[in-house]
């Protein structure tokens, strides 16, 4: 496992994408230490009174190149200067932070449910379920259709079929206000692919009662279920302590460093 270490990154671009949701790709040494699941930690200029990076799962990396996608939501005034940044600015992140995705342990195909700006790190799953020959299909939920990023949903949908197995896959789109696709909430959706289908594993990011929603549905399917869940994270390394996770055994665990990606049957939802 890489050191948690600081890097230098340059913007190559920056973009919306949806209604508040921008794509930043920059270069950076960092992108070939990452791995699918994980997060960085980024210092965003402009404001010397916000000495507290921002958190921010990717959606893909290019080792090779050292290049690094993040697909964002503009949530506070922090986000918004990250909008602003434009090719060519720099700032440093932290990385790699936290513990990622991990392969399926039951046979079977995989289904992915990601909920809003929890789909970046669900695309990023997909990617690392296809080089592993894992079948998939997924359900991505917004609030309304012009908050869906449509080129994340197109790239779920042409992930190239794996060598060995049918990856024919069923990509599922929910608005809560029926704008598109399936009218209603991802759990909904998910309660009927289950009774279509079996999963051996469920991946899940997005809202925590959505995903709550999600590890319950699992476990009455007899899936194994992975959630990547988000807390305010001071340091991104456990160093402040601040993003507790409740455990259902009891006690705490760190988001930053035990997670951001938990066995959803450890968490007290």
């Amino acid at each position: 496992m890489s050191t948690t270490s600081q890097y230098d990154f340059e913007v190559m671009t920056n973009e919306q994408v949806a209604q508040d949701v921008w794509c930043m790709r920059c270069h950076t040494d960092l992108a070939a230490l990452l791995s699918p699941g994980q997060f960085v930690n980024i210092q965003v200029p402009g404001n010397a009174a916000h000495v507290l990076r921002i958190p921010l799962s990717f959606s893909r990396t290019d080792a090779k190149a050292r290049t690094l996608e993040l697909v964002f939501a503009v949530v506070g005034e922090g986000t918004r200067r990250l909008s602003a940044m434009q090719a060519g600015q720099t700032s440093t992140m932290v990385g790699p932070c936290g513990k990622g995705w991990q392969l399926p342990t039951r046979k079977g195909r995989a289904l992915l449910v990601a909920g809003g700006v929890g789909l970046p790190p669900i695309v990023a799953c997909a990617r690392m379920l296809t080089q592993a020959g894992v079948g998939f299909d997924a359900i991505v939920g917004a609030q309304t259709s012009d908050k869906h990023v449509d080129y994340l949903l197109d790239e779920l949908r042409a992930l190239a079929p794996c060598e060995g197995c049918d990856c024919a896959r069923k990509v599922l789109v929910t608005t809560d206000d029926g704008s598109r696709g399936i009218r209603g909430f991802t759990t909904a959706a998910m309660r009927n692919m289950l009774a279509e289908h079996a999963y051996g594993t469920v991946y899940t990011c997005g809202p925590q009662p959505m995903m709550a929603g999600v590890a319950k549905l699992a476990a009455s399917a007899g899936s194994d279920c992975q959630a990547s869940l988000e807390r305010m994270m001071g340091c991104g390394f456990g160093a402040c302590s601040c993003c507790n996770v409740a455990l259902a055994s009891g006690g705490y665990a760190l988001c930053c460093t035990d997670g951001p990606v938990f066995d959803a049957k450890e968490v007290a939802w």
